[in-house]
């Protein structure tokens, strides 16, 4: 069965979340409405629609004359097996001495690296989007360095690949959060997939609002890979989090909005070290000051 999609972009939260709602009225009804900020200091939200049959035009034409949106784009996509797809195009990935890859890949685990197991229909966070290998890459070079964690958090962890790549490494105390329980239910298969259930701590928690997180704190290493907008409201709380001459890797930067980040988080005592850039994609390697 085919799927429609129906996309357009406006300014504002409190517009876009008026014209999602209007949109849930609409005949033949969206199977799924959302919203997205785009995070590129434009201000536009993205406004989304899915349908299984094609949606009615005049009625998004009427809603964008309404609201003050751009015109929808409607799009049909193709009767996909997406899981099989991932599989075809997802092939491993090596960061440094980390190997991530799906289980239809176990025949090509290379003796010298260390595993991490991700299945193709949990792929976000696989590794193979540049934010993610960014900062598997920033944690190779920290374990090059001879650099040693007692305590890791993994925050807005997704797979939990970050976590599960610290786990490998040190055998302290790690935990990893995620606002939205599925990612957190994810993490726990993930770590079940890979042998290693009850090695990571997954709480469901808004940035380090969670009583575990805050218990083993202050931390030798943060991983937060989110979007700007969370990372630049998240710097005073890592500051606290972090312990003096600790790191923080953060990424879900876009390259444009990486020295906005560096700054506020040196504002708050937490200096750049290193800076990747994969793609559009920027992943930093930040240090607290001792």
């Amino acid at each position: 069965m085919p799927t429609f999609t129906a996309l357009t972009t406006l300014s504002g939260k409190a517009a876009a979340e008026a014209l999602g709602e209007a949109m849930e009225h609409l005949v033949p009804e969206p199977t799924g409405v959302g919203i997205l900020d785009l995070e590129d200091d434009s201000g536009l939200w993205e406004v989304g629609g899915y349908f299984t049959e094609a949606p009615d035009e005049a009625g998004l034409a009427l809603l964008t004359a309404m609201h003050g949106s751009k015109p929808f784009a409607v799009s049909e996509l193709p009767d996909t097996d997406w899981v099989a797809h991932v599989r075809r195009e997802l092939a491993p990935v090596e960061a440094g001495r980390f190997f991530v890859y799906g289980s239809h890949d176990a025949d090509k685990l290379p003796a010298d690296k260390i595993p991490l197991l991700i299945e193709a229909a949990m792929a976000f966070g696989t590794g193979h989007h540049g934010t993610t290998l960014g900062c598997l890459r920033a944690l190779d070079h920290l374990i090059g360095e001879g650099f040693k964690a007692d305590k890791v958090a993994d925050i807005g962890c997704g797979t939990a690949v970050l976590a599960m790549a610290a786990a490998r490494i040190w055998d302290g105390t790690i935990l990893a959060s995620d606002i939205d329980q599925v990612a957190v239910d994810v993490a726990e298969a993930n770590l079940r997939a890979n042998g290693m259930a009850g090695r990571v701590g997954c709480v469901e928690a808004a940035g380090f609002d969670h009583a575990d997180l805050h218990a083993a704190a202050p931390y030798d290493l943060i991983f937060a890979n989110i979007l700007k907008g969370p990372l630049l409201a998240l710097a005073p709380d890592m500051n606290t989090h972090l312990c003096p001459g600790g790191y923080a890797i953060l990424s879900g930067i876009l390259n444009e909005q990486a020295q906005n980040v560096v700054e506020v988080y040196a504002q708050n005592g937490i200096n750049q070290v290193r800076r990747d850039e994969i793609g559009d994609w920027t992943t930093l390697l930040l240090q607290k000051q001792s």
